[in-house]
């Protein structure tokens, strides 16, 4: 790489590390933890790119996009956050950065981004003219998971589209969520947000009420799969009327349609013209790791409505972890209102959660619900979802060290607690040097708890 970036985080680790990295791969680098100090060196015409945190001791990163894209048109910011919510995502695709990664970030993925960034020598377009600022600062659609990174993506770049969009996943993962999401943050979010389902659509003057109600705006059918033939006629004869004032189509549906199409109940002209696009939302048992994460969101916002305060026990987080959650995010939202409202203590306990959520909170059998599933065949599923997730465009590059990381991580941290700790006969149960595993607990931030174990 050839060229100088300008790094920007109030994490001196993060800023030592980039600037390592960046310097042994031919780069210049200057580094702050200021903002103030960032766009003065804008000003002055320093760096070729940007690499910037969200959330700084003298400011917000992304309200500085505007100012830097007046100030320097065309140059790179590429924006990293803690503040995994889909907000972020979109403010980082309204404010035109160039590119955006949660934290914790893959470095090797962030050099290659980089690299990108400096080859490109875009001119980028005007500064976008949005009202973000005035919306909501947070969305429930949360998550670090590389799965819900994706998704926050695709949304961003799908959102703005005229084309029809198809939303899929289980019941309870968010589906209508993410369809209000999209029309609030859109072009279209001053015109309506209407809801069709059977009865709209086969009433006699139904499309043409609807069409009068939406004006332009945003129109959803929910459980596309579900609606009679009478009703899908009339919907494909609604998606071809032209005209200044047509709305944005969304639908959901938890069923395969594809499967749908072929057994007959779905008409094939209703499918084609409705998967324009697609969003696949993920189980939640397919994220686990943002369990707790959705959980402490739930508990601060039973909290602002009048339930006391309360703060997961890592015994609890671990029951909220292994359950299965057949209804997804809508579930585990109603268990920690319970929760909140049952604890005994502030702290919510191991032994609280496993009242609430009953019998299924114990132990499972390793193999619950996949009968005789092995081990390459759940991740082949896992894989082929997330590659279906980014539809026509590939998953970020750096694919095979990121699933090597997620594997690798549970992997250590079941062994650990398995041998109570010892790191010794950890090694040994792996059958890796113990040097290697000390290396490998430090790089991958696990928490080593001694503990005797009882057998």
């Amino acid at each position: 790489m050839d060229g100088t970036v300008l790094v920007a985080d109030d994490d001196r680790t993060i800023r030592t590390v980039l600037t390592q990295a960046l310097t042994r791969a031919g780069c210049k680098v200057h580094a702050t933890s200021s903002l103030t100090t960032l766009m003065r060196w804008v000003s002055e015409g320093k760096g070729d790119v940007i690499i910037s945190d969200v959330m700084m001791p003298d400011g917000n990163g992304l309200e500085m996009l505007p100012k830097i894209q007046a100030d320097r048109p065309g140059l790179p910011v590429i924006v990293i956050s803690a503040q995994n919510t889909i907000m972020t995502a979109i403010k980082a695709e309204e404010a035109e950065a160039y590119d955006y990664l949660p934290k914790p970030f893959d470095l090797p993925e962030l050099m290659k981004r980089t690299a990108k960034a400096l080859a490109a020598k875009r001119i980028a377009p005007a500064t976008s003219k949005t009202d973000a600022q005035e919306r909501p600062e947070e969305l429930p659609l949360i998550g670090r998971s590389e799965l819900m990174q994706a998704l926050y993506r695709l949304i961003a770049r799908v959102m703005n589209t005229d084309l029809p969009l198809l939303i899929t996943g289980e019941s309870g993962t968010g589906k209508s969520l993410i369809a209000q999401a999209i029309h609030d943050f859109s072009d279209r979010r001053a015109l309506a947000f209407v809801h069709a389902d059977a009865a709209d659509l086969i009433a006699l003057e139904g499309p043409s009420r609807l069409l009068a109600h939406v004006k332009g705006g945003t129109l959803v059918i929910d459980e596309l799969a579900d609606l009679p033939e009478d009703a899908q006629a009339r919907l494909v004869r609604m998606m071809d009327v032209p005209g200044d004032h047509a709305p944005r189509f969304i639908a959901s549906s938890q069923k395969d349609l594809a499967a749908a199409m072929e057994s007959g109940s779905l008409r094939q002209d209703l499918y084609y013209r409705m998967c324009g696009s697609e969003l696949h939302v993920p189980a939640l048992r397919e994220r686990v790791e943002d369990i707790p994460l959705l959980a402490e969101h739930f508990l601060t916002k039973a909290e602002n409505e009048g339930a006391p305060h309360r703060e997961l026990s890592e015994g609890a987080r671990e029951v909220l972890r292994r359950f299965a959650w057949p209804g997804n995010v809508r579930q585990l939202e109603n268990t920690v209102r319970r929760l909140a409202l049952t604890a005994r203590s502030e702290e919510v306990t191991q032994a609280d959660a496993e009242a609430v959520l009953g019998p299924q909170a114990g132990p499972q059998p390793a193999a619950a619900g996949l009968g005789n599933e092995k081990l390459s065949e759940a991740v082949g599923r896992h894989l082929q979802r997330y590659f279906d997730l980014h539809g026509d465009m590939l998953p970020p590059p750096g694919l095979y060290m990121r699933l090597l990381r997620e594997v690798e991580t549970p992997l250590i941290e079941i062994a650990l607690t398995a041998t109570g700790g010892n790191q010794a006969k950890c090694a040994d149960l792996l059958g890796i040097n113990r040097n290697t595993l000390r290396k490998k607990i430090t790089d991958l931030d696990i928490e080593v708890t001694r503990r005797r174990k009882l057998m």
